[in-house]
């Protein structure tokens, strides 16, 4: 796909975020090594310039209060793109920061429910942010690589064969059968199936903002996301 940051060089995966809670590699400040589009920003790696705290007026500087706080200005991901609409940035990390730290889930379920909305969306800029995350929390291989390479889930653990199904269900048919739905409820109940959508449903409208704004990964990071 096309404007996504791909065949970028490696140094490492990205470790923690510029804006709490919105996942994103630092901008790097090595050199690039293949040339941008026109129309994408070399600080931002973006078609939207990175904003400064002062580019704003006062309802977008507490937005930036909120989402950035006292942190690094960010240049590149989800909160660089979104803070050109001060209350989609405020709202983006509301989501967010509940679904990581407040919801029933686990947080290594948290991060194969992302992978699979990452991969079917197509969006590299999260797939190689989050398969870093998943794989500091132990999620085993077998069911990134799972997730990564469009494979069956077979001889995975029977709640990681059930999320990836999940996933599937309602991003590729649009629908979720009952005892699927039943199975989803049995580990996570009610609130953490609702949940577990959500937190699938939100990675894909982050996707959208950054694959409409052509976020490139910075040069220092990789594109982990196989190409199709």
């Amino acid at each position: 796909m096309p404007g996504i940051g791909r065949c970028l060089p490696l140094v490492s995966m990205l470790a923690l975020i510029s804006a709490p809670g919105l996942a994103q590699p630092p901008a790097a400040n090595a050199p690039r090594q293949e040339a941008l589009p026109a129309d994408v920003n070399p600080e931002s790696l973006s078609r939207l310039p990175a904003l400064r705290r002062e580019d704003l007026d006062a309802e977008g500087q507490a937005a930036w209060d909120f989402v950035v706080g006292t942190g690094p200005r960010p240049l590149t991901g989800p909160a660089a793109v979104s803070m050109h609409s001060p209350k989609v940035a405020e709202a983006f990390q509301m989501l967010n920061q509940y679904l990581r730290n407040g919801s029933t889930l686990e947080p290594r379920d948290y991060e194969v429910a992302v992978l699979q909305a990452a991969w079917e969306f197509e969006q590299a800029y999260e797939w190689s942010a989050h398969e870093g995350a998943a794989r500091r929390l132990m999620v085993p291989d077998n069911v990134i690589d799972t997730i990564k390479f469009d494979r069956e889930p077979q001889g995975l653990g029977a709640k990681d064969t059930a999320i990836i199904r999940f996933a599937r269900g309602l991003l590729r048919d649009h629908e979720v059968s009952s005892e699927l739905y039943a199975e989803i409820v049995g580990y996570f109940g009610q609130r953490g199936m609702v949940e577990l959508a959500t937190i699938m449903g939100d990675y894909v409208m982050v996707g959208f903002v950054l694959t409409a704004a052509d976020q490139h990964l910075p040069a220092d990071f990789q594109d982990t996301l196989p190409e199709r």
